[in-house]
């Protein structure tokens, strides 16, 4: 078993959830009207649906709700909450089947989560919805489906960028949606150029809308790189910038994150093959100063190879901390993110140039992991610095602190 390895982060404590882990892309913390800090995960993969933990006390966090999904064939993998108020992305494992689409729940009492709404994506040509963010309660945008969304690669290029109306999340609606052209049937535009070994699609993975500027989308595209949208009339998203290194570097940009203080990107890429087959998955910074022509300026120093790549799991980037409002760390120098097996990392990026890793926390091997060895999956910093991080398999929650 690999040992825990740390600089500048400390465990200060770890919950295996009763054992269910399989942990997906979305972590949210809620600040109850009691004062009680409840951090809710999304899992990645059946039985279970999504975990509530109380971690009021960071030293002795309490799991206080844990639901189950209706079947196998269905994952729940990110979640968003706003104040009391919580949205879940359903996605299938095929096409046509159900539940797919966006569930709301009243969470006022986070030990009896109450649905209280469903945005239904199922149908012939939909898996449904992989991914929300919803940080003003009003609307969500989320990579999102349509029962007959005529994707030219149905099985690969199924979802599109959606923007859907939540302020009555009884009643929730469409308002808009883009997605790449050349990737649907009736598109004038040519097929989009694929990645020749291992085309993972073209559609949205995250799809990020902050208060600084409510007029912008940031999108991470897959295969189809990092994408900027004017959104001003959400009706008629416009794209603004369109930045993909792949091919030659292998795709699948996964999230795009804005700091707006310095007119820089963040765009992360997803590994998702074992063994480091698909090596180098990175992390660039990105000169946004002219938004319709980002330069890459530098990318985070990956862990080394030598000690992480080649093992059984994956090994690479994949999720960062999003600097999203709410009770969340923020930062324009300080970039968190997760590398599966080499845990979770943390740049200071003052001089955009030069990224520095100034501190990380590989956690020891799971007893249960499926592939034999730690997998962070996502990554959470709350606004008092408390790093929160989740592995894909059995590892579970754990709380870290950074000393830097």
């Amino acid at each position: 078993m690999k040992k825990a390895l740390s600089k500048n982060m400390n465990l200060v404590s770890h919950h295996l959830l009763n054992g269910f882990g399989g942990m997906g892309e979305g972590m949210s913390i809620q600040v109850t009207r009691d004062a009680r800090r409840i951090m809710w995960m999304a899992h990645v993969s059946a039985p279970k649906n999504f975990s509530a933990v109380d971690v009021t006390d960071i030293k002795n966090p309490k799991l206080i709700c844990q639901t189950e999904l209706p079947h196998q064939s269905v994952r729940s993998n990110s979640l968003e909450v706003c104040g009391d108020t919580m949205a879940v992305a359903y996605q299938t494992n095929k096409l046509g089947e159900q539940p797919a689409g966006i569930e709301m729940f009243d969470i006022s009492v986070p030990d009896e989560p109450k649905s209280i709404g469903f945005f239904d994506t199922s149908g012939p040509m939909s898996k449904g919805v992989h991914q929300v963010w919803y940080v003003d309660g009003e609307f969500i945008h989320c990579a999102g489906a349509d029962p007959y969304f005529n994707a030219r690669l149905p099985e690969k290029d199924y979802q599109f960028y959606q923007i859907i109306d939540a302020k009555d999340p009884t009643n929730m609606k469409e308002v808009g949606r883009w997605w790449m052209p050349g990737q649907c049937e009736s598109d004038e535009e040519p097929p989009n150029l694929r990645e020749p070994k291992y085309n993972a699609g073209w559609r949205p993975h995250n799809t990020n809308v902050y208060p600084e500027r409510p007029d912008r989308a940031f999108i991470g595209y897959i295969d189809g790189g990092a994408v900027t949208l004017d959104i001003t009339d959400m009706a008629k998203p416009k794209m603004i910038a369109n930045w993909n290194p792949s091919p030659p570097f292998p795709g699948f940009i996964h999230t795009v994150m804005p700091m707006f203080e310095r007119e820089l990107l963040v765009v992360s890429h997803e590994c998702n093959k074992l063994g480091a087959e698909d090596w180098p998955k990175v992390t660039w910074v990105l000169d946004n100063r002219h938004e319709s022509n980002p330069v890459p300026l530098a990318i985070l120093p990956l862990p080394p190879f030598e000690q992480f790549g080649g093992r059984p799991g994956r090994f690479g980037a994949h999720n960062l901390h999003e600097n999203r409002p709410g009770p969340s760390f923020r930062s324009e120098t300080l970039v968190i993110g997760n590398y599966f097996n080499a845990g979770i990392r943390v740049h200071d990026i003052s001089n955009p140039f030069r990224p520095e890793e100034v501190a990380f926390y590989v956690p020891e091997d799971p007893e249960n992991s499926r592939v034999g060895e730690i997998q962070i999956n996502d990554v959470y910093v709350d606004e008092n610095q408390i790093v929160y991080a989740m592995d894909r398999f059995g590892g579970g929650l754990y709380i870290l602190e950074m000393d830097i």
